[in-house]
């Protein structure tokens, strides 16, 4: 089992920044990819970005490129993602998800292959 913790989410007004943290216990953190994702009432979760379990690659969503930037502290068991010019559009719970398999050299966008969930952290951007 993998518990993820997320925490630094909350209300911050358009323009403004935010770091999120994930916290990781329960396996060998440094073999596997993260994510983050994002939902909002009666919408999908989507892939918001990922980092493989090397840090040597990540992928963004387009419509984050360029504003947050997703890192990760083996050391620490822990996964960021740094949150810049936020937009009202941002506002969504953001979920930390570990991947299923170890060692992927590229970053998956599908849900269903991270099989481990955070319970979430909102992050509400006031206009």
């Amino acid at each position: 089992q993998v518990q993820l913790v997320e925490s630094g989410g909350g209300l911050v007004q358009a323009g403004g920044s935010l770091r999120l943290s994930c916290a990781a216990s329960g396996r060998t953190f440094s073999n596997y990819a993260m994510g983050w994702f994002r939902q909002t009432p009666g919408k999908e979760r989507e892939f918001v970005a990922g980092i493989t379990w090397s840090g040597r690659e990540v992928l963004y969503a387009d419509s984050v490129k360029g504003r947050f930037t997703i890192s990760r502290d083996n050391a620490k068991n822990a996964v960021y993602l740094q949150m810049n010019s936020l937009k009202p559009g941002d506002t969504a719970v953001y979920y930390c998800a570990a991947h299923s398999l170890p060692h992927g050299i590229l970053v998956d966008t599908t849900l269903a292959l991270y099989n481990f969930w955070g319970q979430g952290t909102q992050v509400t951007v006031s206009s």
